[in-house]
Order: structure tokens, then C-alpha cells, then sequence
């Protein structure tokens, strides 16, 4: 991404890193609470199936009850990892659904006039820009496509959070 289309696109980048951020947020802490919740329950039933091993004997029950807890880490271990990945694609289409709003603000005329500039100059002079309904633009010359979709450009403002996102799994 070249300096110009940088500056141009910081406004659209940082309002969608704000809104991806708290809306990552609130994902972030519901995800937390339904692990708790599934934790404490893998806990609860953990600890009733070693209850239940002990009286069936010593040695089957150190075992059993290895077992078990190797069982409901993995249990717990794979609810959070899909409560992070279900988090991670809700703020996917949270961002997607701001990015599509876009076009319903007041800016948004000037935004596509810039979008068109930086799709044409990155094709080249001979490019046709078609205006998207889903918002911005695609160019295409005889040997280059520049997508400036605003699905697109969504995308690519998510990927470019990369740690910042992570983090939020992690805090």
C-alpha cells in the first residue's frame, strides 16, 4: 500500500479499528464468561467422575481421573478456542457490516472519488473503474485488477490489525 492510498484511507481505518476494537470487546468479555461458565461446569464434572473413580479403587483411580482432567482440559481447551474463533468472525462481519455503511454517509461521495484515483493509478491510465453496489470500486486494465471494494478494504484494515486482535484473545 503506497503513502498516498495510506494517508487517504487512515479516516476509514481508524474508525473501523475503533468500532472493530470495541465491538471486540464486548465479544471478547460475553466469549470470557461463556468459558468461565463451561470451565467451572468441566470442573464440576471432573471432579463428580473422580469421585466416582476413587470408589472403584486407588489404582483406577488415578488413572481415571488423569484421564478425565486430560479430557476436560481438552474440553474446556477446545470451547475457547472456538468461542475466540466465533469472536474473531463476529468482529469479521461487525467490521464488513460498518465497512458497508459507509456508503450511506455523508463523506462517502468523496471517499469513492478517492478510491477511483487509487484504483486507476495503481491499474493504470487505461483502466476501467466500475463502481461496486456493494461500495467502492474495482479497476481493471488489460493485465491488472485492483479490488477497492469496501468488502475488500474491510479485509484488509481486520488482517492489518493482526496482533491488536490477538491480544484481545489474550488480555
Amino acid at each position: 500500500m503506497n503513502d498516498e492510498m495510506h494517508r487517504a484511507l487512515a479516516p476509514v481505518r481508524a474508525c473501523l479499528l475503533r468500532e472493530a476494537q470495541a465491538e471486540a470487546s464486548r465479544i471478547l468479555a460475553a466469549a470470557r464468561q461463556q468459558a468461565d461458565d463451561i470451565l467451572r461446569q468441566a470442573r464440576r464434572d471432573a471432579a463428580e467422575t473422580v469421585d466416582r473413580a476413587r470408589a472403584r479403587g486407588e489404582a483406577e483411580a488415578a488413572a481415571a481421573a488423569a484421564a478425565e482432567r486430560a479430557r476436560a482440559r481438552d474440553q474446556a481447551r477446545s470451547i475457547v478456542l472456538g468461542a475466540r474463533q466465533q469472536a474473531y468472525q463476529d468482529l469479521f462481519a461487525q467490521v464488513l457490516a460498518t465497512a458497508g455503511e459507509l456508503r450511506t454517509e455523508p463523506g462517502y461521495q468523496g471517499l469513492l472519488s478517492r478510491l477511483t484515483v487509487m484504483a486507476t493509478r495503481a491499474a493504470g491510465p487505461d483502466a476501467a473503474v466500475t463502481v461496486q453496489p456493494e461500495g467502492g470500486v474495482v479497476a481493471r486494465s488489460r493485465d491488472v485488477v485492483v479490488d477497492c471494494t469496501l468488502p475488500r478494504l474491510a479485509a484488509l484494515a481486520v488482517d492489518e490489525l493482526g496482533d491488536q486482535v490477538r491480544k484481545l484473545w489474550t488480555a
